[in-house]
């Protein structure tokens, strides 16, 4: 015997999806950046080294004097002579006043008057150490420097970005369907 049957055919629905990814491109130019350094104002001013040398008490001690000097020597050891000539008169014009007190100052007085004194020997140095004056001034340098800042000019720039969205796309590949069969629903007769 054959039993009555139903029988059912069925499919899925099938989606076909293409999707395209999203694209972002960014860029970041440089920025643009100048810099200038101008020169620091230099001043020097130079103050010269000096030296003095003065040699005239070495030329008077070697008897190297010049006219004008030479009268003026002999001028102030005329002057000298005198004045030592007048006080040696005087004190011998005191004594020879005094004479009534003990004492032969006639005698002493020609022994004095005869003879010059004695020289004194010894070395001496022509001319005497240290008879050069010297005198240095050494040399000044004034520095004076005016430094400057840097000029700085910097501009930025924005950066750059691309962006493309992504797509989805979305399509049926396969719809659905549902096939019934009936079997055997009504038996034939024999």
């Amino acid at each position: 015997m054959e039993l009555p049957q139903i029988r059912m055919q069925s499919q899925m629905a099938k989606i076909y999806m293409v999707s395209q990814p999203a694209r972002q491109a960014i860029r970041q130019p440089k920025a643009d950046l100048s810099i200038q350094q101008p020169h620091a104002e230099i001043s020097m001013r130079t103050i010269p080294a000096k030296l003095t040398i003065d040699q005239t008490q070495a030329w008077e001690e070697m008897n190297l004097l010049s006219v004008e000097r030479l009268n003026e020597k002999y001028a102030q050891d005329g002057k000298q002579a005198v004045l030592e000539g007048i006080g040696r008169r005087s004190s011998q014009g005191t004594e020879l006043m005094k004479i009534e007190n003990k004492g032969k100052p006639l005698i002493s007085q020609s022994f004095q008057n005869a003879y010059e004194p004695m020289r004194e020997l010894g070395i001496k140095f022509v001319p005497s150490p240290f008879s050069v004056k010297t005198h240095y001034q050494p040399s000044n340098v004034e520095i004076d420097i005016q430094p400057k800042k840097p000029i700085i000019h910097a501009q930025s720039n924005k950066p750059e970005v691309t962006y493309v969205p992504g797509s989805v796309d979305i399509s049926m590949a396969q719809y659905q369907s549902l096939e019934i069969d009936f079997i055997n629903l009504f038996p034939e007769e024999k």
